[in-house]
């Protein structure tokens, strides 16, 4: 049986950058969007540790703005080294998928 969680861990980093491209945003909502486009088993707890690394790596930054139901909440935006990366993953994710079409169609 194949494990979807293990292939799509691979791709989680890329596709969590991509989604705090589009906008400024903090954790539950960013794992509120994976489940939206279907990362169903996605969590907070696989989540936020992919946070923390790219924030470390610098791709992404954070700030703390007023929430309007309780503490401060902490939002995350990309920075310029999260703008190369994000090319990059587009370039190889799109390579990888394309390699992996052609396999499964057979050509």
């Amino acid at each position: 049986m194949v494990d979807r969680s293990q292939l799509m861990r691979g791709t989680l980093e890329g596709c969590i950058v991509k989604i705090i491209s589009e906008e400024e945003t903090y954790g539950y909502e960013i794992v509120s969007w994976l489940r939206d486009y279907g990362f169903e088993d996605v969590g907070e707890g696989s989540t936020y540790p992919i946070l923390v690394r790219l924030e470390k790596k610098k791709i992404i930054s954070s700030t703390y703005k007023e929430s309007p139901l309780g503490p401060k909440r902490k939002y995350y935006f990309l920075t310029d080294m999260g703008k190369e990366f994000l090319r990059e993953f587009e370039t190889t994710w799109n390579d990888v998928k394309n390699t992996v079409d052609r396999i499964m169609k057979g050509e």
